[in-house]
């Protein structure tokens, strides 16, 4: 198939594009500056030069594709509805080109959209109230246009997508240890943060590119649940540092921001057992815990 891809240059893009690539596909890839085509076009894939902003790219995209992964998210976060209704836009200008074709619309959303507290299922609503409803809409977005002849599933990744180069959730919380001297948690550390290895999220989407059934809900989880002490407590024996558990007011101090407080005092457990059974995805590459003792999230800052 011959795949447009938006978001291929960012962190989970990459792999995703090069594995596409290794299974026979062609990608051509978002890309809204030079230093994005260059690491497209390095990976194998064609650059085609827009934004999530210029629809007519978008559109031109789709209309010459077999198939479509929207992977780019982004924008100002302190105006979420703003970035719901751009993320809205981007997904149904994607899809008018495939209706009644039956190709795929593989769109990205993330598990921090299911209700807290449980272990939850694809099958499970998400939460309208929860700390990531803004990601809603788009999945919905996606999933009308299974109605509409078009192969639409999406694929909730882990809010810790890790392996080499990392600059998500995790890197922040090492930089908030190392600036402070503690490794901190909240509360009693118990609860759960699902995460996937890139590699293995890459052969996620690869193969709901492939194979996933329209109206899909897949998740994108290899661990269905860490616990953030035992996350905390792996970084302190990195950096030697000791560790420490905070109240959520003192959280709300103690990292980047309110909100980056309540994230990591979420407890988001999921399981992909469906996704896993539905597509024959079988996570294979190291742990979340074994990259951080093994891999390079702990290495001393380059300066």
């Amino acid at each position: 198939m011959h795949i447009f891809v938006t978001g291929g240059s960012g962190q989970t893009g990459p792999a995703v594009v090069a594995e596409l690539i290794a299974a026979g596909h062609a990608v051509t890839g978002l890309a809204r500056s030079v230093a994005a085509a260059t690491r497209l076009e390095a990976l194998g894939a064609t650059p085609h030069h827009g934004s999530l902003d210029d629809l007519d790219s978008l559109r031109r995209g789709a209309e010459a594709a077999d198939g479509v992964l929207h992977m780019a998210y982004g924008g100002d976060f302190s105006d979420l509805d703003d970035m719901m209704r751009r993320d809205r836009t981007a997904i149904e200008t994607l899809g008018r080109p495939l209706e009644h074709s039956g190709k795929p619309l593989v769109v990205t959303s993330g598990t921090l959209v299911m209700p807290a507290g449980r272990v939850t299922t694809e099958s499970d609503e998400p939460d309208a109230t929860g700390i990531a409803a803004f990601r809603i809409a788009g999945e919905r977005a996606c999933l009308d246009f299974a109605a509409r002849g078009v192969r639409a599933s999406v694929v909730r990744l882990a809010p810790t997508v890790h392996g080499p180069e990392d600059h998500g959730f995790i890197p922040m919380l090492i930089a908030t240890a190392r600036k402070t001297g503690v490794s901190a948690y909240v509360g009693d550390g118990a609860n759960r943060w699902p995460a996937v290895h890139r590699s293995d999220a890459a052969a996620l989407f690869r193969l709901a590119l492939e194979k996933a059934p329209a109206g899909g809900v897949l998740h994108g989880t290899a661990e269905s649940g860490v616990t953030m002490k035992s996350i905390a407590q792996a970084i302190a024996r990195g950096l030697d540092l000791p560790t420490v558990s905070l109240t959520p007011d003192e959280a709300a101090g103690h990292y980047v921001s309110p909100f980056m407080a309540r994230v990591y005092g979420f407890d988001a457990p999921v399981t992909s057992t469906h996704t896993q059974e539905l597509l024959g995805w079988a996570p294979i590459h190291p742990t979340l815990l074994d990259d951080l003792e093994h891999g390079d999230y702990l290495a001393p800052p380059v300066s």
